[in-house]
């Protein structure tokens, strides 16, 4: 595989200072929602949608784009394919084999908290990988905040999405279990914070604290919508900051795959290919997805498969890009020669 010094002069570099700059849709949330009790009388309360999943343009902006885009990555690059491609047909084996073995045995709702915890983990677990090298903790003390966050995160995750079929008593057990949790990982976050030996260091592991303490202050207080929007951006966007840097590098001046050497042709910037096909593919699907599938289905079948793109084929990638995600970025990956970070 060709290094990146041989395609270009300057390799793009990953910056921590615009990885810790996404943080600040806490601040701005925080201010939103105060300005919206003490001044606005609860009037974005009322508009805001109980989860972001029911705005189409969250759908269409956050959470599948970016697992469209990785993908992409993956497939539109013979190399990585190839690379790991046994552990992704037996990925893809033990999904088909546990769904449709638990979709016996389980009822939806433990079906739908597993994959809900696998989500949490698989979001934190980022941003708290990006922050080790950042506060470098010893392990005990990163893995007690992870899964502090991990804990709390799922917490808040069930006591969100399932608020409607829990009973009263559910619900408030669900959200004192939470707050027992996000008060460990504040005092445990103070514990951890004198091993970090510079300012950025601390600034980068409160920011991921305050991830789950925020969703938490949100979610007390019914801001649904915000307390699900603070992870996902912010989760996104270092998914993009990774991807783009990933494919400047390697594709910037020499295209390797059709993809990019398609978008020279045309004159697209490489910065913007993966982010507007995954962006573009993510509305076709969402929108078009089921509709197009049915007629299909009903043409050549007679009958009509309810969801089988936006929950099916979606979900599948969904939960492809948790497992690979897991080792693709780690040393010794082929994507890692194309990454670099400023100092």
């Amino acid at each position: 595989m060709t290094s990146i010094h041989s395609q270009t002069k300057t390799p793009l570099a990953v910056s921590f200072k615009l990885l810790l700059a996404l943080y600040a849709i806490i601040p701005l949330c925080f201010l939103a929602q105060l300005t919206d009790t003490f001044a606005l009388n609860g009037t974005l309360l009322h508009y805001l949608p109980s989860s972001p999943s029911h705005f189409l343009l969250f759908q269409v902006l956050f959470g599948t784009p970016h697992i469209l885009a990785s993908t992409l990555l993956m497939t539109s690059n013979k190399e990585y394919f190839q690379f790991y491609q046994k552990k992704i047909i037996m990925m893809t084996f033990a999904i088909m084999v546990f769904f449709a073995i638990a979709s016996q045995l389980v009822s939806y709702y433990v079906l739908y908290i597993l994959v809900a915890s696998w989500t949490v983990y698989h979001v934190l677990k980022q941003q708290h990988g990006v922050g080790r090298a950042i506060y470098q903790l010893p392990s005990w003390a990163f893995y007690l905040l992870l899964w502090l966050s991990v804990a709390a995160g799922i917490s808040v995750y069930i006591g969100i999405f399932l608020k409607d079929t829990l009973t009263p008593q559910y619900a408030e057990w669900v959200k004192q279990l939470a707050a027992s949790l996000v008060v460990s990982l504040f005092f445990s976050t103070i514990l951890c914070q004198r091993y970090v030996q510079t300012r950025f260091g601390l600034a980068f592991i409160w920011a991921n604290s305050l991830l789950i303490i925020s969703s938490f202050y949100f979610y007390v207080q019914e801001y649904y919508f915000l307390a699900i929007l603070i992870p996902r951006l912010v989760h996104d966007a270092t998914a993009y900051i990774f991807y783009v840097t990933h494919d400047v590098n390697k594709h910037g001046e020499n295209p390797q795959n059709f993809i990019y050497r398609w978008a020279k042709k045309v004159k697209i910037n490489v910065f913007i290919v993966l982010p507007l096909i995954s962006f573009a593919l993510t509305y076709v699907l969402q929108v078009y997805g089921d509709q197009w599938f049915n007629a299909i289905t009903q043409f050549f079948l007679g009958m009509e498969i309810r969801k089988a793109i936006t929950l099916g084929l979606i979900g599948y990638f969904s939960l492809m890009h948790y497992y690979t995600e897991a080792f693709t970025w780690k040393h010794g990956s082929p994507y890692r020669q194309y990454i670099r970070f400023k100092p």
